[in-house]
């Protein structure tokens, strides 16, 4: 990685690409749709066609392809979810149907893929470039947070900010009532999301699923702390099977505080809605910069960003890694509600 963050020494007299294709896949989040537009007018100003494929891999491998300019993105910056659609595709995991995509690619003259999408899909990506020489570039966009080789991906801003305002309003319920309310939020293999609400939402404890939890140790919390006079509680919780979902935890609460212990479940409100300024901001960085990557002959990479500089990590290097969750931010949920 250069000092400007790139992960490969620019080629000087390598061909500027006539054209490239984008797509967006696996879950949907508020951003993607700016990270296009970045995406389709750095493309124009550079001369360079883009073709758009809709549904995601699935897209790719059907060949819904359709050219995209500047009146295709207009008015698209601050729309949440994806114009061009996505979807999760098993057909994708098999070599025969990544090949036919390739052929697909091919036959429209496409010499780079542009894929906006999670973990799942930069994985997908990986796997295409290294079998069909594809140089493949990904924009992380996930509301989990979960990507490795960047800080931040588009959507988990808005995702956060969504769980935070109906936290704010339950806080509200809670404190009139002196009620205990359980929140699930999203982030199924992931606690990013459950971390930065609870933090930002003041709440007594949290559940995530990458650290094991006794729910005799959040009992204890949550009585303790209405002990010491506290007139309502919220206890955060990711979905899944990991932790169980906010449904035990809020029977444990019942049966030990004696009160009936409250349940929202947040779902996929937090996908939708239009995206926060820093979300559109990341978009549009992370999108010109897959095209900057592109005009520098930059070989297959994520688009990242490292301590607020836009970055290139080789995709080979993330593929297989995993982005790490601090477990001091439990504690430091449990010491700002004391």
């Amino acid at each position: 990685m250069d000092g400007n963050g790139n992960s490969e020494t620019p080629e000087l007299n390598a061909p500027r690409p006539r054209r490239i294709a984008i797509l967006t896949a696996g879950g949907d989040a508020p951003g993607m749709n700016a990270a296009i537009r970045a995406v389709v007018r750095s493309a124009a100003i550079a001369g360079i066609e883009v073709i758009g494929f809709r549904r995601g891999y699935e897209g790719l491998i059907r060949d819904l392809a359709e050219p995209l300019d500047g009146r295709s993105v207009a008015n698209m910056i601050q729309r949440g979810g994806t114009f061009l659609e996505t979807s999760r595709s098993p057909e994708f995991r098999t070599p025969a149907a990544r090949g036919l995509a390739a052929r697909n690619l091919k036959r429209h003259q496409i010499e780079a893929l542009i894929v906006v999408g999670g973990e799942g899909s930069m994985i997908g990506a990986a796997a295409f470039s290294a079998e069909t020489g594809v140089p493949v570039f990904v924009i992380p966009a996930s509301i989990d947070n979960d990507i490795p080789g960047t800080d931040y991906s588009i959507g988990f801003d808005t995702a956060v900010n969504t769980a935070l305002e109906a936290i704010d309003r339950i806080r509200d319920t809670a404190f009139a009532y002196e009620r205990v309310f359980c929140v699930e939020v999203m982030g199924r293999d992931s606690g990013f999301i459950a971390i930065a609400v609870a933090l930002g939402g003041g709440a007594e404890a949290v559940i995530v699923p990458e650290i094991p939890f006794s729910l005799d140790d959040i009992c204890d919390r949550v009585e303790d702390s209405h002990r010491r006079g506290k007139r309502s509680t919220i206890v955060v919780v990711s979905e899944g099977p990991r932790t169980g979902g906010v449904i035990p935890v809020a029977e444990a609460l019942t049966a030990r505080l004696g009160m009936q212990a409250r349940v929202v479940v947040l779902g996929h409100v937090q996908r939708g809605g239009a995206p926060t300024a820093r979300d559109r901001l990341l978009a549009s960085r992370m999108g010109a910069g897959a095209i900057k990557a592109i005009l520098d002959g930059a070989g297959p990479s994520l688009i990242g960003e490292d301590r607020g500089a836009i970055v290139r990590v080789p995709l080979s290097e993330v593929a297989t890694q995993r982005r790490p969750l601090d477990p001091s931010l439990i504690e430091l949920v449990h010491q700002l509600s004391t």
